[in-house]
């Protein structure tokens, strides 16, 4: 009997780890808003969204950086907004759910010889 050989995939989901990894950070940084460790959120947000603005790119997806460039400029650890109130709540709220869909939905093709399309 013939072993049956696994089909290999189209594409691959590249952004899906940093994006819920991003979401984790933002879930738990609603409870560091006030305090000084939310700088540390600030960066791990940024550098993850640059990430999977980048994976974004590799995937031909370029509507997806309308969402992500905000994401990066108000969370930037280096020139910080200073916002506060409901509104950054409400963005710290939002943005994980963003970034799980961006994860989801960001697919980068497969070339035949098994790497991701560059």
């Amino acid at each position: 009997m013939a072993k049956a050989v696994p089909a290999r995939p189209d594409f691959t989901r590249p952004a899906l780890a940093p994006g819920i990894l991003a979401g984790i950070v933002l879930f738990v940084g609603v409870a560091l808003i006030d305090s000084t460790w939310f700088i540390v959120v600030h960066y791990v947000v940024t550098v993850l969204a640059v990430i999977i603005a980048w994976f974004a790119i590799q995937a031909r997806m370029w509507w997806w950086l309308l969402v992500l460039v905000p994401i990066i400029v108000l969370w930037n650890p280096v020139l910080p907004l200073g916002l506060s109130g409901v509104g950054w709540m409400s963005a710290q709220l939002i943005a994980p759910i963003l970034f799980v869909a961006a994860g989801l939905m960001i697919r980068v093709p497969v070339s035949a010889s098994g790497a991701a399309a560059r």
